[in-house]
């Protein structure tokens, strides 16, 4: 009967310790699926952040090429205001000629009457 009642309650021990692995396994069980789901989300940030990434990298290389058309058309305009600023000289220079040969005209011609006026 002692031996019976000895082995009744290992048998109870085991029984109680084989719940509380149960209830830990459950709860381990439990934190896995949640670690799961933190992992999903994780790695859907993440997906999310490389797509992201992604378009900058496309906007970076849309603004490199723009920076690069706006370059090559700054240095167009700087061209031509070059050519535009040579024109203005050459204008300016024939003004001055022009100015310096009617001044020589006019005084030609007033000689020119002081002669008529005269005979």
């Amino acid at each position: 009967a002692r031996a019976t009642d000895e082995i009744t309650g290992q048998i109870g021990r085991i029984q109680g310790a084989t719940g509380q692995a149960v209830a830990a396994i459950d709860s381990i069980s439990g934190r896995i699926r949640e670690i799961s789901g933190v992992a999903t989300g994780i790695a859907a940030a993440v997906e999310e952040q490389g797509a992201a990434t992604q378009e900058i990298v496309r906007n970076v290389a849309q603004a490199a090429g723009g920076t690069e058309s706006v370059t090559r058309t700054i240095a167009s305009v700087a061209g031509a205001a070059e050519e535009t600023g040579a024109a203005a000289a050459q204008v300016l220079a024939s003004a001055t000629e022009l100015s310096r040969q009617s001044e020589h005209l006019g005084a030609e011609v007033s000689r020119f009457l002081d002669t008529v006026r005269a005979a």
